[in-house]
């Protein structure tokens, strides 16, 4: 048995375990740093930490707290909040207290965020401000259970009239209740931990959902605990790494990153405002982060836009930058491959060095200049993105997983990634190919089930642990998966051809630095057509550099001269696909998709039939005279 596998078969029942653990192995080791803005409201914020032995004290006096509030094993407390180190304290303050973390995106409106509180029969809501409380507040009488709201921010959150006596508290005052009970019950919270199963509830995480009501995922601490350790074991972390954390932590994969950060002992910088993640890299200087393709999408074409910005050398040299990137990852992964060696012909090495000096070594900058590993889930990468990041030294490792996975099923492997395929299993975790081409896993990271549904549970995970995920793909003969595509998401034409929209809307997103976001229809007709989103700054950037300035965002999108451009891009994607797979027309959104409208889910994955719904009638006008077959 390698140590890898004895370490994660012999792993303790719970992170809450492995939280101990780490206080005792490195009390004032560094543990988390968090932005504190300036009093002024004018100039850089101000980076502070956490030692583990600091987050101990916070923990423990949240943990203890809540046993004051009559909180019990396995009951749900909630946290409605965004990325914040307070998030992680409280979670493990949740867990040390043997219950279980109920998470609620801070985007949720007061109707959902009702129904998660209700179906979850969560006791206490631990809310991030008083526009978190204000939801809790409006929808209470639809919630017997939940006997008290915890505010982190507790400026303007104060008790109105109405509330019960003592539901509205704020974190602090939460804190002090429990540093008096700790005074008279010390070992309360250590006996607790101990006491805990790898069984019990330790997660419930509601499926944000393309389609109907969300689902309660029920996590239990052993699948926590099991990532940690199997994380740990790919060595995908190290312990002198510093992570860069702004996922939304009421995610999987948000929340699957604090687990094994716990295992290893690095330092996390931990902001969840997505508008500052530019402005962090640099003074953060990340080794390693997570985030989703729409970020590396951004980055790309903000790239791009800057380099033609400046003229047409600048741009030329980027068009060229970018092919040598390109070409470089796919030749090195190739030979790495094959000889275990990431080598590139001379000529080649050359064109690369030119370029690095002239492009690469900028992009890296604007990373922090220190990124060693980026880590890329959710959803696809388009792999010509991917290639032209790998070839410039930001080296994107994609992985795979669902919630009801606890997120990391597979991972590419350091050195050994492969550019459009997943990677390779987590120790540990099996995986099958149905008939079909779905994929099937198996192992501790699956889910219990889906809270109080058991004829949903009976849909997807068979008697025997397998869990059916719903999703396309393929197994190289070493291990790597590739995802094709959502099983519920393939298109068959009235033709009778299949087609993987998710692969062609990954192609079209490499060819047009503009897009934002793409939707490939054809499902029962005769041809396919597609629904564009355009980034408004960078299409922006277009039109003032094309005497469109002081036009608005959907004047310039509506305009004959952007369509012309767009059409362009959809020729240049057209010449690369099957005759059926080619996007005959298009229509140009007058606005972004995004997460207000329904249209996204939090961690910006495409809601489809939202999206086709609300825009039916662009679908129906590409269609409209067209013989069906």
């Amino acid at each position: 048995m390698s140590d890898s596998q004895s370490l994660i078969q012999n792993r303790p029942p719970s992170v809450a375990n492995l939280f101990l653990e780490r206080i005792e192995a490195t009390p004032d080791g560094e543990a988390y740093r968090y932005p504190v803005p300036p009093a002024s409201g004018e100039g850089p914020d101000e980076w502070r930490s956490y030692t583990w032995g600091e987050a101990a004290r916070r923990v423990f006096a949240i943990a203890a707290g809540l046993m004051d509030l009559g909180v019990r094993p396995e009951e749900r407390v909630a946290i409605a909040s965004g990325t914040r180190a307070d998030w992680i304290l409280c979670d493990l303050g949740v867990l040390c207290a043997g219950a279980a973390t109920t998470t609620v995106y801070p985007s949720t409106n007061a109707e959902e965020t009702a129904y998660i509180l209700a179906d979850s029969e969560s006791r206490v809501l631990i809310a991030e401000d008083a526009g978190q409380l204000a939801k809790a507040r409006e929808c209470r009488a639809q919630l017997p259970d939940l006997a008290h709201v915890v505010v982190i921010e507790a400026e303007g959150a104060v008790a109105a009239e109405g509330d019960p006596e003592g539901w509205v508290l704020s974190l602090d005052e939460l804190r002090k209740r429990g540093e008096a009970y700790l005074e008279e019950h010390p070992e309360a919270v250590k006996e607790t931990v101990g006491a805990l199963r790898s069984d019990q509830l330790a997660t419930l995480i509601y499926t944000s959902g393309t389609t109907g009501r969300p689902k309660g995922v029920r996590l239990p601490h052993d699948a926590w605990s099991y990532m940690a350790k199997a994380i740990a074991a790919t060595e995908l972390v190290r312990a002198d790494d510093v992570q860069y954390l702004w996922l939304p932590l009421a995610h999987v994969f948000g929340k699957v990153l604090t687990a094994a950060q716990i295992e290893v002992g690095h330092v996390t910088a931990v902001d969840g405002r997505v508008d500052k993640i530019i402005e962090n890299l640099p003074v953060v200087r990340p080794t390693y982060m997570a985030a989703v393709p729409r970020i590396f999408e951004k980055v790309y074409n903000g790239v791009a836009a800057k380099a033609r910005a400046g003229g047409g050398a600048k741009y030329k040299i980027f068009k060229w930058a970018s092919g040598v990137a390109r070409e470089y990852a796919k030749v090195t992964q190739d030979n790495f491959r094959r000889t275990g060696t990431a080598s590139a012909p001379a000529g080649l090495k050359m064109k690369h060095a030119v370029a690095d000096k002239l492009v690469y070594a900028k992009l890296r900058e604007a990373f922090g200049g220190r990124l060693r590993a980026c880590v890329s889930g959710s959803a696809a990468l388009a792999p010509e993105i991917g290639y032209f990041f790998a070839g410039a030294g930001v080296h994107i490792l994609e992985g795979y997983g669902l919630t009801e996975s606890s997120a990391a099923s597979f991972v590419n492997p350091g050195e050994a990634y492969r550019t459009g395929t997943v990677g390779k299993p987590l120790p540990g975790t099996e995986v099958r190919i149905a008939e079909d081409g779905e994929i099937l896993l198996r192992g501790p990271g699956i889910m219990q089930g889906y809270h109080r549904l058991p004829e949903k549970t009976a849909e997807v995970l068979e008697e025997d642990g397998w869990f059916h995920t719903g999703d396309i793909g393929e197994l190289s003969e070493d291990g790597y998966l590739r995802i094709t595509d959502r099983k519920k998401d393939l298109i068959k034409t009235s033709g009778g051809k299949y087609i993987a929209p998710a692969e062609v809307e990954g192609q079209f997103k490499a060819v047009c630095p503009y897009v934002s976001n793409i939707l490939v229809h054809g499902a029962d007709r005769n041809y396919c057509t597609a629904l564009i989103a355009l980034d408004e700054p960078t299409i922006m950037g277009w039109a003032e550099e094309h005497g469109m300035g002081g036009k608005s965002y959907a004047e310039v999108v509506g305009s004959d001269e952007v369509h012309k451009l767009v059409d362009g891009y959809v020729q240049r994607l057209n010449e690369g696909l099957q005759r059926w797979q080619t996007i005959k027309k298009f229509r140009i959104l007058p606005r972004d998709l995004d997460i207000e409208h329904g249209e996204l889910t939090p961690s910006l994955k495409l809601k489809r039939p939202a999206v086709e719904k609300e825009f039916g009638h662009l679908i129906e006008e590409m269609y409209a005279g067209a013989r069906e077959a």
